[in-house]
């Protein structure tokens, strides 16, 4: 039985929520803050093709550092919008669940139950 991760931001009220529905479940799991844990390259384009989600499906379009940087009127490759997700970790939603071969955006927290 693989271990379910939770790639969240503590301080996000649906990762809160989500890592809630984890421990309510009874299942191991391992969260992880990818503020400070990091996403790597190669880490975050995996986690994503198991999610079967492009970084456009994940992009947060709302946050100042989209703004800031000029997103909405650039068109990026995935590559160059993964590295700049790995850049600003805000850019990134939340929280991504992953077990074993599958991966999912646990927007709203309760999809947190399709994985267990």
């Amino acid at each position: 039985m693989s271990n379910v991760k939770i790639y969240h931001k503590p301080t996000c009220s649906t990762c809160r929520q989500a890592v809630q529905l984890l421990k309510e479940s009874g299942q191991p799991f391992t969260a992880i803050n990818y503020y400070e844990q990091p996403f790597t390259k190669s880490q975050l384009k995996a986690l994503l093709k198991k999610a079967k989600l492009s970084p456009k499906d994940v992009l947060r379009t709302k946050e100042d550092i989209y703004k800031n940087l000029g997103l909405a009127k650039k068109t990026l490759s995935d590559d160059e919008l993964i590295d700049l997700m790995i850049q600003h970790p805000d850019l990134i939603q939340r929280p991504i669940v992953e077990k074993g071969e599958n991966a999912l955006l646990a927007r709203p927290a309760e999809t947190v139950k399709n994985i267990l």
